[in-house]
């Protein structure tokens, strides 16, 4: 085994990385870090400090091939297994084509940096969600649902960017976090709530979050009701 995955039991982030090794079936070994009721994870592990000191979080992934590769963020991490475990002796997560990848890899983009952050407003929120902050953030969850659910009605297609894709996991995992922080999907959206069985009916997906919720219910947490099986 030469491929370590560092994560934490609700990093969505490390989820991303997690689910897109299974779906390629590389071999590894997942190192779950310390972690705190405050949604942090202490102590530190020192893997985690050497290779990402500055933001010092998971997802950290470290392998020994070619003299020793160590990663952090997701995206970055999807990218060298897509090179390392290319199609087709493993499960492509980019779309081969030039222009298909670039709409994925935008899709992927947005999922953390134009959806997450109003995510993130709801955290400590949840005691106030008719708070003007909440309501907005809630709002620009649902405009984002809609965009979504015009885009999979424009191209007919059964995943974001066409075939499934790293995309795909990385909305379904912040969709995943937005349900638990009550900016969940509603039937306003058909396809996307369509979408959203699909791929989490993946076992890939499954063998990842399902353990996620075990925790949280572990935890006396909030269980988003779709995950409630």
């Amino acid at each position: 085994m030469t491929t370590h995955i560092y994560s934490g039991p609700l990093s969505m982030f490390g989820a991303k990385v997690e689910i897109a090794a299974r779906e390629k079936g590389v071999p590894f070994e997942l190192v779950m870090v310390p972690f705190t009721i405050d949604d942090a994870y202490e102590p530190k592990h020192p893997e985690v400090l050497r290779v990402n000191p500055v933001k010092q979080q998971v997802p950290v992934l470290t392998d020994d091939i070619d003299g020793g590769v160590a990663l952090f963020d997701s995206t970055q991490i999807s990218e060298y297994l897509e090179d390392r475990y290319p199609g087709p002796e493993s499960l492509a997560l980019w779309p081969a084509g030039i222009a298909e990848r670039a709409r994925a890899r935008q899709l992927e983009q947005k999922s953390d940096e134009v959806f997450f952050p109003n995510v993130i407003r709801l955290f400590g929120l949840q005691h106030d969600m008719k708070s003007a902050p909440a309501v907005a953030a809630c709002a620009a969850c649902a405009r984002f649902y809609e965009e979504l659910e015009g885009l999979l009605a424009s191209r007919e297609c059964e995943y974001l960017a066409g075939p499934y894709s790293f995309a795909d996991i990385a909305f379904y995992m912040a969709h995943v976090f937005a349900d638990r922080k009550g900016a969940g999907m509603t039937g306003a959206t058909p396809r996307l709530v369509a979408w959203r069985d699909r791929v989490g009916a993946r076992p890939a997906v499954r063998a990842v979050v399902d353990p996620m919720m075990r925790f949280l219910a572990s935890q006396g947490r909030g269980v988003p009701a779709f995950l409630q099986r």
